[in-house]
């Protein structure tokens, strides 16, 4: 079955068939020493071409026409995994084939498809895009089902509200299920209360869409479980704690974690892993009417704890904290939650390197180690134990906004473990879910952050 696609598009890739134009991959050695196709490297001398990194330069044939193209790697390939994304946007519509390249086969062809995402949805125009010929010793099969993940997770993050609010969100959870073969079931609006999501439904009531709670299971009883966990707030305008204007351009976004995790479950559903699978979606729009939650009222949740609000717009832990006290009520081998949650987590470590949060010291060593084998950065961050007391309220059991503004990011990771007992292992990632600036294998906009590294440790651990 063909990899699932939220917004159709045409493959990054071409077959053999048919005439394909070469790409000779170079460092500045090439240049200098002169060990490239002699009409290419006399066409580079000419050009003053110096093979930096991700410079392209069109070549004519012997005859005048479009010949090839020479592509800069620098001096370092290693440093740029995935720089072959810049031809993606780079050369002109056609066929092509990487005639010389000093980088594996996988990086190369997963880097060039990384950077043919597009986001045309809303373009009346949209111009024809290059092919690449995968090379023979690539991976294509797993190379395809990464880039569906990764571009599912980034079209949910870049449709605007008002065609991704939590109705369409919910289409699109299903239709992933429905192509897998998945089960779903959905609470929604005042079902929410009888069946126990109290925080849930607080924070979504004030929302023309109901708010609700997404669930998919996939796979097989007995296999690893691995439930994963994603915020899903369609819209996040601050609640009666309103944000300024600035600080709501990018709140489209602010159910990037959901668009993670449902990424991630089309990797692994795909690639028929051998796991028992469990995704939990809770979606809200933190909206301002007459029935917002306030600050200063107290909720009890799902687990039984009571919080204070003490600011309407830390509203994606009290979301989480009811979901993840549901996903806790089975017992979980591995159980992941990936949310827009902190500024904090941004400031800390900008906006391409998200954090995690785990107490499994031999979690956060695996994790680490498939970041760095798939190239996919993260980075641990603590959970320390002196800030817990930060969490607790005077006349609550907990407040979903400390004061004082110090360590954000671990305070909501503390509140969060609240929530988390019985998991043999629970990570959390406070992800951005954005790229504010284009990078090689990236344009600016919605961003898959982690999915392709768990998406390995999920691969190991079912082997």
């Amino acid at each position: 079955m063909a990899p699932y696609q939220f917004i159709e598009r045409p493959s990054p890739f071409n077959t053999s068939a048919g005439k394909t134009l070469p790409i000779f991959a170079v460092t500045p050695a090439h240049i200098e020493t002169g060990t490239i196709d002699p009409i290419a490297l006399d066409w580079a001398r000419k050009a003053c071409f110096t093979a930096e990194s991700g410079a392209v330069l069109l070549i004519p044939s012997a005859d005048g026409h479009l010949g090839g193209a020479l592509f800069g790697l620098g001096s370092n390939p290693s440093e740029a995994p995935f720089l072959a994304g810049k031809l993606a946007r780079a050369l002109p519509a056609g066929k092509w084939h990487i005639e010389t390249a000093p980088l594996t086969a996988n990086r190369l062809a997963l880097g060039y498809g990384l950077g043919s995402y597009r986001f045309e949805r809303y373009k009346s125009a949209k111009g024809e895009p290059p092919t690449l010929l995968i090379p023979a010793d690539a991976d294509a099969t797993d190379i395809k089902r990464q880039l569906a993940g990764v571009f599912l997770a980034r079209d949910l993050i870049n449709t605007p509200t008002n065609d991704m609010g939590p109705e369409a969100l919910e289409g699109a959870f299903r239709a992933l299920a429905a192509h897998y073969k998945a089960d779903v079931s959905v609470i929604t609006g005042e079902a929410l209360l009888t069946q126990n999501f109290p925080l849930v439904h607080t924070v979504g009531r004030a929302s023309a869409e109901a708010p609700r709670l997404l669930e998919l299971r996939w796979g097989k009883k007995g296999h690893k479980k691995v439930t994963l966990v994603g915020k899903g707030v369609c819209f996040d305008t601050g609640g009666l704690d309103i944000k300024p204007s600035a600080s709501m351009l990018l709140m489209k976004k602010d159910m990037g974690g959901a668009a993670n995790v449902l990424g991630l479950a089309l990797m692994i559903m795909d690639a028929k892993l051998k796991v028992d699978l469990r995704v939990i979606v809770p979606v809200v729009e933190n909206s301002i009417s007459a029935n917002a939650f306030r600050p200063g009222d107290i909720y009890r949740s799902r687990k039984g704890l009571t919080v204070q609000i003490d600011n309407t717009d830390a509203e994606g832990r009290l979301i989480l904290a009811d979901a993840l006290a549901y996903a806790d009520e089975e017992k979980t081998d591995l159980l992941v939650d990936m949310a827009t949650l902190t500024g904090a987590a941004r400031v800390a470590l900008g906006p391409d390197l998200p954090p995690f949060f785990t107490d499994d010291a031999d979690l956060a060593h695996d994790l680490t180690e498939a970041s760095l084998e798939v190239d996919d950065p993260m980075w641990r961050m603590p959970l320390y134990n002196g800030y817990d007391k930060d969490v607790s309220a005077r006349i609550a059991d907990l407040t979903n906004a400390p004061a004082g503004g110090m360590a954000g990011s671990i305070t909501a990771a503390l509140f969060l473990r609240r929530f988390v007992t019985n998991a043999k292992s629970w990570v959390h990632f406070d992800i951005f879910g954005w790229a504010p600036s284009e990078r090689p294998h990236s344009t600016v906009g919605g961003e898959a952050q982690a999915i392709r590294a768990l998406y390995q440790h999920v691969q190991k651990m079912t082997r």
